[in-house]
């Protein structure tokens, strides 16, 4: 089964998991680990991304983020690449070193933050790195010691993701504490990382009982959300997805409109991209600009593209409404 495209625009809410090829560390000391989140932070800082919480486990990591301006494929291809060869120069290996796609799960901010940022940051407890909760106050390689102010990273928006759990620092801390104590009991979630249907409706619980009421919802395992938040997310996917067709086609047309006019004035498209002022090559290349900026609309941009010249060129041309 093919794999689905990634559901993604700035300020949406994902849960990644990144995991190492064939189940193998992806940091193996404190010297990867620090250059990890090292690298992370400042990734997030420069991509205006924001990471809420994260979890550096040793053959895989879990961070929640708010993805930048840029989307989250060009933060993870950074963050993934950078780490690998760093990883493998340091030790001497060569090859890939993560899975080739990394989980990214969208969520529903409202419903899903507060748990997710627990669920996250219990995961050394849950794998046994750490001991007890009081242990993982202090683990420097999980952003809950961070939110307990036992330590400090300039990237980390604190005070944001305390804002959830009280007014005060004070106050926040220990409400959030005791938050994720109440979570330690609940073991793995698979409401939170399992199928989407179990995802999308809270558990197998609620799954079940839907099924024997005949209830029929939407979900999508790329989601982490109720029926109606999915159904919103999947209708901008398709506006999204509509406009990149609608831009391609747009191209397509305006690649086959010069194909066929270079056809009729006995010219080939490498030609006319060539930068020729020889007088046909630049009587058809103004009479293409006046043609599709003029009266068809095509940016400027789009036709210089197009005709192998820069946009100032083509204004030039526009200007002087030269055609021989």
């Amino acid at each position: 089964m093919p794999r689905q495209a990634r559901l993604d625009s700035p300020g949406t809410l994902h849960h990644v998991i990144i995991r190492g090829i064939e189940k193998k560390p992806i940091v193996k000391d404190d010297v990867d680990r620090k250059a990890f989140i090292s690298r992370m932070g400042q990734l997030a800082f420069e991509s205006q991304t924001a990471i809420y919480a994260w979890a550096l486990m040793i053959n895989h990591a879990h961070i929640l983020l708010q993805s930048g301006p840029k989307g989250l494929p060009s933060l993870m291809r950074r963050l993934l690449t950078g780490h690998a060869i760093t990883f493998n120069k340091r030790h001497r290996r060569h090859g890939h070193l993560f899975q080739n796609r990394y989980k990214s799960i969208l969520c529903d901010k409202d419903a899903y933050f507060m748990e997710l940022v627990r669920y996250i940051h219990l995961n050394p407890l849950r794998a046994g790195l750490v001991k007890s909760l009081a242990v993982l106050d202090t683990y420097p390689w999980c952003g809950h010691a961070t939110l307990l102010g036992r330590a400090k990273h300039e990237w980390y928006p604190t005070d944001y993701v305390l804002s959830w759990f009280g007014k005060s620092a004070g106050a926040a801390r220990r409400a959030y504490r005791d938050f994720v104590k109440e979570g330690v009991s609940m073991g793995r979630r698979p409401d939170l990382v399992g199928g989407g249907l179990i995802r999308s409706q809270g558990g197998w619980s609620e799954v079940m009982a839907m099924r024997k009421r005949k209830v029929r919802k939407l979900y999508d395992e790329r989601i982490l959300g109720p029926g109606d938040f999915v159904e919103r997310v999947l209708e901008e996917a398709e506006k999204g997805f509509n406009r990149s067709f609608r831009t391609n086609r747009s191209s397509e047309k305006l690649e086959q409109f010069i194909l066929k006019e270079c056809h009729d004035a006995d010219l080939s498209v490498d030609e006319l991209k060539s930068g020729s002022r020889r007088a046909p090559i630049s009587s058809i290349r103004a009479k293409l600009a006046i043609a599709l900026v003029k009266n068809d609309g095509v940016a400027m941009a789009a036709v210089a593209r197009q005709l192998g010249v820069s946009t100032a060129a083509i204004s030039l041309l526009l200007s002087r409404e030269r055609i021989s």
